[in-house]
């Protein structure tokens, strides 16, 4: 399944849901979206607090895509193509270089 079509079964899902409608209880700004993505990522980070397995990879799993979802959300309500982003973004790192340290 490529980006493009993730995207839609979430926008498909939202929308299902009514969070973008006017009134709705979940605002779907860049901004609430931006503060989803932050807060999900942290989850992802309570999985190695304080060891360095993985000790429930399916609930990993879903915490990852939870962060993979506002993602996903957040590029397109800000009109961003994400296939190109990462594009550009990989062909931009190929030119970098990084300390050794």
């Amino acid at each position: 399944m490529h980006v493009h079509e993730l995207t839609a079964a979430m926008d498909r899902f939202v929308r299902s849901k009514g969070w973008y409608e006017p009134e709705s209880p979940r605002p779907q700004t860049p901004r609430n979206i931006a503060i989803s993505l932050s807060l999900e990522a942290n989850e992802v980070l309570e999985h190695f607090q304080w060891k360095e397995e993985i000790e429930h990879p399916a609930e990993l799993a879903g915490e990852l895509a939870d962060v993979a979802l506002y993602l996903l959300q957040l590029a397109q309500i800000a009109g961003i193509d994400l296939e190109q982003a990462i594009l550009d973004k990989l062909a931009a790192n190929q030119g970098r270089t990084w300390d050794a340290g």
